[in-house]
């Protein structure tokens, strides 16, 4: 670290709406990281809004501003996915918005038209749908996504989505992105000038039905990525058995059907609450909003 140099992020230290993932750990009695000692970012360090992750690599800052320009993106932040993947991880496509920096060769990023304003928070959402995500593990033919595939990939256009949409959307993404200061120049891009959102607790005050209370709601992180989730597949034009599919082919299909879509999800989940949670909570998502009780 030093005066004009930023942080270069590694595809590593992103996933799915957190760019707080993973950090490096500077070498005993120095400033400066010592071989891939990388470890996953703790819940009290996700808690504190000013804290940020380590890298292990520093870029000139002037380099990093030229390469930008040379893209027309004058933004605070980059939004971008990790380049190494595979169909058989328990989530393909991972995608997260980052501040403004230097990224490595994995961590490949795009550059949405600045005039859709906060609906480029929408093109995020979409990235880390389950539907989104269920098209990707169809082509992944190995470990990269790179450039030409992520753009055969199926994404819903900013003209799809209504301002209902739009409304129900960008609070969710905001609340889950929005978890420290750094992205702060994000927070404003979407309308929003109020202070980051506690990680996994306090909640935006536009989505009033959560009702929530700051730090004592663990779930709510999970709850909002159903919602959204559920929300994806309405938009996709899915049903609900064709959704209970994507989620898992043998709850629609029987115990010996020959196929599955995301065993690693799935597996994590039983080991760590004894039951398929996501499953669970997408498809309470999906009925609420079928009954109107989710906006």
């Amino acid at each position: 670290p030093g005066e004009g140099l930023l942080p270069l992020y590694e595809a590593k230290m992103i996933h799915q709406f957190d760019h707080r993932w993973a950090t490096y750990a500077p070498a005993a009695g120095s400033r400066e990281t010592e071989g891939d000692n990388s470890r996953d970012c703790t819940p009290t360090e996700k808690a504190d809004p000013n804290f940020a992750v380590t890298p292990r690599y520093w870029v000139s800052e002037t380099e990093v501003n030229k390469k930008l320009a040379d893209k027309n993106w004058d933004k605070g932040w980059l939004m971008g996915w990790r380049d190494i993947t595979n169909a058989t991880n328990e989530r393909t496509v991972i995608a997260s918005v980052v501040p403004r920096l230097a990224t490595g060769d994995t961590l490949l990023l795009m550059f949405p038209d600045q005039k859709h304003g906060e609906r480029i928070a929408c093109l995020l959402a979409d990235q880390c749908s389950l539907v989104h995500d269920f098209v990707a593990r169809q082509k992944i033919g190995g470990t990269h996504l790179k450039y030409h595939m992520k753009k055969q990939i199926v994404n819903l256009p900013p003209s799809h989505y209504t301002d209902t949409d739009v409304s129900f959307i960008v609070p969710r993404v905001l609340e889950l992105t929005y978890t420290s200061y750094d992205l702060i120049a994000w927070a404003n891009d979407l309308g929003y000038e109020g202070k980051p959102f506690a990680f996994g607790g306090s909640g935006h005050p536009a989505l009033t039905p959560h009702k929530a209370i700051p730090g004592q709601n663990p779930e709510r992180r999970a709850i909002l990525r159903a919602e959204l989730d559920a929300y994806y597949a309405t938009l996709y034009g899915l049903n609900r058995d064709e959704l209970r599919y994507i989620l898992d082919p043998a709850d629609m299909m029987g115990e010996d059907y020959p196929s599955e879509t995301f065993r690693g999800m799935k597996n994590k989940d039983m080991n760590a609450f004894g039951e398929y949670r996501t499953q669970r909570l997408v498809l309470e998502a999906w009925d609420k909003l079928e009954a109107g009780e989710l906006h």
